[in-house]
C-alpha cells in the first residue's frame, strides 16, 4: 500500500542525506559487522578505481570533502544501511540532492552497481564544472522564500544567484557566482536574516553554474538501466512523487542545475499519509529539517549498526 492510497495510515518514508552529512569512519562498523557490507563495499572499491572504502573510514576529512569522493561515499553507506536493515516495509523514498539516487537505488529503480557510477560521474562532473565556471553558496536562516527570492533577483545585475535549496522554514541556501552571492548575503542580511553563512563547498550546486556537467551526466542516465520505481519517489525539482522511467531521468537531470525542494517534498509527504521519516545514511541533518518543516511527525536514523533497533522518536 503507497503513502497516496491510505492518508489515514502513519505510513513510513525513507529519507537520504546529501553532501555535507559525511564523516571520517562512516561505515566503518557496518563493514566490521556483516560480510554483506563488506563485499559492497569492496565491490565499490572496483567499480570506482580508487580505495573508497579506507578514506571513508580513515580519511583524511581533506579528502573526503572533495565532492568526487563525497558523493560515492554517502551513496555507499545509504546503499549499506538500507540493505542490511532487510526487507522491512516503507511507503514512499525522497532524498536530498546526491539522496535522491540513494532513494531510487531503494526503490528499486536502480541497481547498486549502476548507481555507484552514476553518483561518481556525478561528483566528478560537478567537481569540475566548478573549476570551469567558479562559484560559492550561503545559508540564509530567518527570512522566507520570497525574501530571500526577491534578494536574489536584486543581485543578480551582472551573474547568477538563486535559491539552490529550500531545506525547512526559514532555512534557504543560495547559489551562483560569487560576486551575486555575496551581493544577495549582503541583502539578506539588510532584510532582517537572524544569519547568513558562506558555504565551503567546490562549486555553485543546483544552479545554471553547473550547466557543464549536463550534457555528460544526461548521456549516462539516459543509457543507464533505468525502471520503474517500486514506491513514490519525491523528486527534488517538483516535490512530487515520481515513479515510471520518464520522470525519473527527467528529475535526476534537471535536479543539477535547479534548486532542491526540500521543505515542499516533506509537506507533501506528510499530506498524503507519511507519518515516520527514517533517515538512512549518515548523520541527522534531514531529521532536523523534518521537524522544522512538520508537527507531529516520528522521525529515526540508521547511521550505525546499532541503530537498526534504537526507537523512532
Amino acid at each position: 500500500m503507497s503513502a497516496q492510497e491510505n492518508t489515514n495510515l502513519l505510513n513510513t518514508a525513507y529519507i537520504f542525506p546529501g553532501q555535507g552529512s559525511q564523516y571520517v569512519g562512516m561505515g566503518k562498523d557496518w563493514y566490521d559487522s556483516d560480510p554483506k557490507a563488506r563485499e559492497m563495499f569492496i565491490r565499490a572499491n572496483e567499480i570506482l578505481g580508487f580505495d573508497i572504502a579506507k578514506i571513508c573510514f580513515e580519511g583524511p576529512e581533506d579528502e573526503l570533502r572533495q565532492t568526487s569522493v563525497t558523493q560515492p561515499a554517502i551513496f555507499l553507506h545509504s546503499a549499506v544501511a538500507f540493505t542490511l536493515l532487510g526487507s522491512k516495509q516503507f511507503d514512499a523514498a525522497a532524498g536530498h540532492s546526491l539522496g535522491e539516487y540513494s532513494a531510487l537505488y531503494a526503490a528499486g529503480s536502480l541497481d547498486f552497481e549502476h548507481t555507484l557510477m552514476l553518483v561518481g560521474l556525478r561528483g566528478r562532473l560537478m567537481q569540475n564544472a566548478g573549476k570551469v565556471r567558479p562559484g560559492t553558496m550561503a545559508a540564509v536562516v530567518g527570512l522566507d522564500e520570497k525574501t530571500v527570492e526577491e534578494a536574489c533577483r536584486e543581485a543578480s545585475v551582472n551573474g547568477v544567484a538563486q535559491p539552490a535549496n529550500f531545506n525547512s522554514p526559514g532555512q534557504i541556501v543560495i547559489s551562483g557566482d560569487v560576486e551575486s552571492v555575496r551581493k544577495a548575503m549582503e541583502l539578506a542580511r539588510q532584510r532582517g536574516a537572524k544569519m547568513v553563512k558562506e558555504l565551503v563547498v567546490s562549486g555553485a550546486f543546483h544552479s545554471p553554474l553547473m550547466e557543464a556537467a549536463k550534457d555528460e551526466l544526461k548521456k549516462a542516465i539516459d543509457a543507464a538501466p533505468v525502471g520503474d520505481a517500486s514506491v513514490p519517489v519525491y523528486a527534488n525539482v517538483s516535490a512530487k512523487p515520481v515513479r515510471t522511467v520518464a520522470e525519473i531521468k527527467d528529475a535526476l537531470i534537471r535536479q543539477l542545475t535547479s534548486p532542491v525542494r526540500w521543505q515542499e517534498s516533506v509537506s507533501n509527504m506528510s499530506a498524503d499519509g507519511i507519518g515516520t521519516f527514517v533517515e538512512i545514511g549518515p548523520g541527522k541533518v534531514l531529521q532536523g529539517l523534518v521537524k522544522r518543516t512538520i508537527s507531529g511527525g516520528i522521525t529515526a536514523g540508521i547511521d550505525r549498526v546499532n541503530d537498526v533497533s534504537a526507537p523512532a522518536k
